[in-house]
């Protein structure tokens, strides 16, 4: 079996109930950080890691996220009409070739793994990729790009990890960790949302992972697990003990920032825009202004 990475799912089919009102017609997935949807985000990372399939799984009412790639004639001739190269540019990488992207519907919400298995047909017998966009990681390197590298010594499944306090390991799922490698470690078991008393680990599995096809096999039993939901982490799990390739945890170099929550979105928000040239002088100033009056109205 070929391991080169080449394909890519994309689980896009939330409702963002967390959003509202705002996602009663704006996707989540488009809505902008600093200047650029979360879905340009994965996306770009993708690119980088040296995806060339993108496999989005969708649901009614996201035709907003579709239409985002498609090719826009008329605002690229005003833009060419008004020798705007660097706003031409911006376009450009919004732009995707006919055929690169491929819109899976998920007729139910039965979770994440289950959203990964309709994607199946698609996948075929190829290791693929999975990014959840609501993950946006700031990283010097692209996440993906970072596990591709690692994948290519270890084969296998890799999920992305990071380090969480115990107290808020009932929010992900938890790796029970076999062997620490630093940053790779072998898995001996996975654990969906446990109770803080009885997490494996602080070590949580974030939303980035390169899987085989055997997977998307043990989703297809459609065995439920937390909260009632087919758990894409039960599928792997499956596989740690598997000959041809067990599980490992990636820890990733950069931040992640959760944009699935209005904090984590918010947070992301003032490190992006901060960290741009054209931007970082007077929002940082606001910033300090904003600080200085709040520690003064203490």
């Amino acid at each position: 079996m070929d391991r080169r990475i080449t394909k890519a799912i994309f689980p896009v089919a939330g409702l963002g109930t967390r959003f509202l009102p705002a996602t009663k017609s704006v996707p989540k997935e488009i809505m902008t950080l600093v200047d650029r949807p979360l879905i340009q985000y994965a996306i770009d990372e993708a690119r980088a890691a040296g995806i060339k399939e993108f496999i989005f799984v969708t649901s009614r009412g996201k035709s907003a996220l579709e239409d985002y790639f498609d090719h826009a004639p008329h605002l690229q001739a005003e833009l060419e009409k008004k020798n705007k190269t660097d706003l031409l540019k911006v376009l450009e990488d919004t732009n995707m070739e006919s055929g690169a992207i491929a819109y899976i519907r998920q007729q139910k919400a039965l979770g994440l793994g289950h959203a990964v298995w309709c994607a199946r047909r698609l996948i075929g017998n190829e290791p693929f990729a999975v990014i959840l966009p609501d993950d946006v990681i700031a990283a010097e390197k692209p996440c993906l790009q970072q596990m591709v590298e690692a994948y290519e010594e270890t084969g296998g499944n890799m999920v992305a990890a990071m380090e969480v306090p115990r107290e808020k390991a009932s929010a992900y799922g938890v790796l029970d960790v076999q062997e620490d490698l630093g940053s790779i470690v072998s898995v001996k078991g996975m654990v969906e949302k446990p109770k803080a008393e009885e997490a494996p680990s602080n070590l949580a599995v974030i939303g980035r992972y390169i899987l085989t096809p055997k997977v998307l096999a043990n989703i297809s039993t459609m065995k439920k697990g937390a909260g009632g939901e087919v758990q894409l982490t039960d599928a792997i799990a499956d596989q740690i003990n598997d000959p041809s390739g067990g599980v490992y945890g990636y820890r990733f170099r950069g931040q992640r920032f959760d944009c699935g929550s209005k904090a984590g979105f918010l947070q992301a928000t003032v490190a992006f825009g901060l960290s741009r040239p054209d931007l970082r002088e007077e929002f940082g100033d606001y910033i300090k202004a904003m600080a200085a009056s709040q520690e003064a109205a203490q």
